[in-house]
C-alpha cells in the first residue's frame, strides 16, 4: 500500500503539490511514477487536490486539515481504509516526482525481511551517498548510521562534522515505510523537542529510542522544496 500525503498550504511553497511539471500536476506525476508497484492512494487535505487527482484517475481520500505531519495524514488514511496491522504502508512524499520505483521496491523488500525475521522496528527509510557540497545544503537532510544501518540522527546540518577531513556524508531520501501497527505506534508517540527544532518528524522516533532501519540506494531523484527546484524539474521535461 502506497499512500501519498498531500497538503495544499505548504509553508515554504504554497500549492506546490499542484505545480505543473511536464504537463502534469506534481502530485499526479509522483503517483504515476509508482502506480505499477501497488495500490496508490493520495491522502489530501483540500478538495482542489482531490478533484485534480480524480481528474487524472488517481485514487484519493480526504483527510483532516489539522495534521501536523504527513505521517499523521497517512495514518488517518490507513485507518479509513481499515488496513490490517501487518500490512506494509509506504509513505511517498507528494513533492518527489522523480522518485525511482526501484528505490521504493528496495524499501519494501527491507520491510518484508524485517517482518519475516520478527525484528523490532518502528519504520524504514532510504539514503544515498552525497558530496560535501550537497551536505552544506539545509534542504538536503543528512543521516548518520550505526553498524546495523539503523539511523542514529538526522539533521539539516552537515553531519558528521568533518574534523578528520575524511567524512562521508549520507543524504536522506524522504520515503518512509511502516507496518500499519508501527505506523499507529509512531503517531501515538509524544512530540519530541528536537523534531520541532529541526522540523524533521523522523526525529520523534529517534528521541523515543525507536529503530529506523535505513536502506542504501542509488538515486538521482530530488524533492521539490523551492521555486528553484521546480524550475530545475520543469527544465528536465523541456
Amino acid at each position: 500500500m502506497i499512500i501519498i500525503p498531500a497538503r495544499l498550504a505548504s509553508t515554504r511553497f504554497p500549492q506546490k503539490v499542484l505545480a505543473d511539471i511536464g504537463g502534469l500536476p506534481m502530485v499526479v506525476r509522483t503517483a504515476k511514477r509508482v502506480a505499477h508497484l501497488d495500490r496508490v492512494v493520495v491522502a489530501a487535505d483540500d478538495e482542489l487536490i482531490a478533484s485534480t487527482c480524480r481528474a487524472h484517475g488517481i485514487e484519493v481520500m480526504m483527510t483532516s486539515t489539522t495534521h501536523k505531519s504527513g505521517t499523521d495524514r497517512i495514518n488517518e488514511c490507513a485507518n479509513i481504509l481499515n488496513l490490517k496491522d501487518d500490512e506494509i504502508v509506504i509513505n511517498v512524499q507528494a513533492d518527489e516526482p522523480f522518485i525511482e520505483p526501484q528505490v521504493v521496491e528496495k524499501l519494501i523488500h527491507r520491510l518484508r525481511s524485517l517482518k519475516e525475521d520478527g525484528e523490532d522496528f518502528i519504520m524504514g527509510s532510504c539514503y544515498n551517498s552525497i558530496n560535501s557540497e550537497s551536505a552544506q545544503d539545509p534542504n538536503m537532510v543528512k543521516v548518520v548510521l550505526d553498524d546495523k544501518s539503523n539511523a542514529i540522527y538526522f539533521s539539516r546540518s552537515a553531519i558528521p562534522f568533518n574534523r578528520s577531513g575524511e567524512a562521508q556524508y549520507f543524504g536522506h531520501i524522504g520515503i518512509y515505510g511502516f507496518s500499519k501497527k508501527s505506523l499507529d505506534e509512531f503517531c501515538n508517540l509524544a512530540d519530541a523537542p528536537i523534531e520541532d527544532i529541526e522540523k524533521l518528524e523522523q526525529l520523534r522516533a529517534i528521541y523515543h529510542q525507536k529503530k529506523i532501519s535505513m536502506v542504501k540506494v542509488s538515486s538521482t531523484g530530488f524533492g521539490i522544496d523551492t521555486i528553484e527546484d521546480l524550475k530545475r524539474a520543469v527544465e528536465i521535461f523541456l
